[in-house]
């Protein structure tokens, strides 16, 4: 950390941005939780404040005092090594503290943090957990959009998270798709250079690849509509085993927030952070789990990459949309690559106790961050999870 002048600008710039994205919402917008896996607006402006109170100021600053003592348990996520956790599905009825006092704590934590870097300018240690906790707040920043979305659009009057001025920015029409070749071979993934990656983007580490080719493009809503339309969510035999028995008990039919639309183009609507639109049949298909993705996959005659492929090809010329239009569900198990250590102590529970019952997405999403994404980045999901802007890219 030889310039606190640029990490106090850079923490200033991240923390703002988070407050943007709240700025368009009410009171009430940001308090209430729209199911056990989303959390309100609140909890996420509080939670990120915690983990630089938490992490940061309770190490290096002098004389530490929490702003207010219930806030190490009340915004705690799932940090078992801090203490005792207020439960996930009830965190839409902390109507207190209050938003504004959130906001206080938020102003409160800045001023400290920022006095902290210009005292402690020097210390390494500082600098990689402020890192960490910049990149943390910006993976919150895409769950305040998904999340928000994903509670607007329990209300019948389809409420925009912002209105949109003119009719809606077609995607224009995909190019057709193209299937590109790599003769795999061996190869290695995982991060490499001095820039920020999490720890389970490491070690980087070889790995074999079978020839194999992708898809220069996502699947479409048009092509995901004729899926639909050709019966795939009453196939069997296109479903994996737990992915027909989801489908059938959930009466699953259409990919998250489409509605039938007789006066929409192409018969369906989609609820957007613009509100209520006509479904783009042209835009990638996004909301899908990974069961939908692969029944798709196999109906198309296809399959999903792995991680590997994925990666190993994400540069690659011809291949487009890899980056900021939706994460891409992969066929690949979340397990730590060979070699992988968690951090020690609590900030360890980051990601790899989450290496179970998960599948891995690569790429990022219209929601993400800029400069949050990389082609080494690991996103994890399970396999029904479909909120997040999740979307389908073929291997074969």
């Amino acid at each position: 950390m030889r310039d606190a002048g640029l990490w106090i600008e850079r923490y200033a710039q991240v923390r703002a941005a988070t407050m943007a994205l709240a700025a368009p919402l009410s009171d009430e917008d940001c308090c209430a939780q729209s199911m056990p896996d989303a959390s309100p607006v609140k909890w996420h402006l509080a939670h990120t404040t915690w983990f630089f109170e938490t992490f940061v100021l309770e190490r290096f600053e002098d004389g530490f005092q929490p702003f207010h003592p219930a806030f190490r348990v009340l915004f705690n996520s799932y940090y078992n090594g801090v203490g005792d956790k207020h439960p996930r599905p009830q965190r839409g009825l902390l109507t207190r503290p209050s938003l504004a006092q959130v906001r206080a704590y938020r102003a409160n934590v800045d001023a400290r943090i920022a006095a902290l870097v210009r005292r402690h300018g020097g210390d390494a240690a500082l600098a990689t957990l402020l890192a960490l906790g910049l990149q943390h707040e910006q993976q919150h920043q895409e769950l305040i959009l998904t999340d928000i979305k994903h509670l607007l659009a329990q209300n019948p009057m389809a409420p925009a998270y912002l209105e949109q001025h003119g009719a809606p920015a077609g995607q224009g029409a995909p190019a057709a798709q193209a299937w590109l070749h790599f003769s795999g071979g061996v190869g290695e993934i995982g991060h490499q250079g001095d820039g920020f990656c999490f720890d389970n983007e490491l070690p980087r580490h070889k790995t074999y690849l079978d020839p194999y080719e992708l898809s220069s493009r996502l699947v479409s809503n048009g092509e995901y509509l004729a899926f639909i339309e050709a019966g795939g969510y009453a196939d069997a035999g296109l479903w994996l085993a737990e992915g027909w028995d989801w489908v059938r008990a959930q009466g699953i039919a259409a990919p998250h927030y489409w509605r039938r639309d007789d006066a929409a183009p192409g018969g369906w609507s989609s609820f957007t952070l613009h509100g209520q639109q006509p479904l783009d049949l042209d835009a990638p298909v996004t909301h899908v789990s990974l069961f939908e993705a692969d029944a798709y996959a196999h109906w198309a005659g296809a399959r999903l990459p792995t991680e590997a492929e994925w990666e190993h090809a994400a540069h690659a010329p011809g291949l487009s949309q890899m980056f900021g239009h939706c994460w891409q569900w992969t066929s690949s198990s979340y397990a730590p690559y060979p070699g992988f250590r968690p951090a020690q102590g609590a900030i360890g529970e980051y990601n790899g106790k989450f290496m179970v019952n998960q599948y891995v997405l690569r790429g990022s999403s219209l929601a993400t961050p800029q400069g949050h994404a990389r082609a080494s980045y690991r996103n994890f999901f399970p396999a029904g999870a479909r909120w997040q802007f999740t979307g389908i890219r073929l291997a074969r």
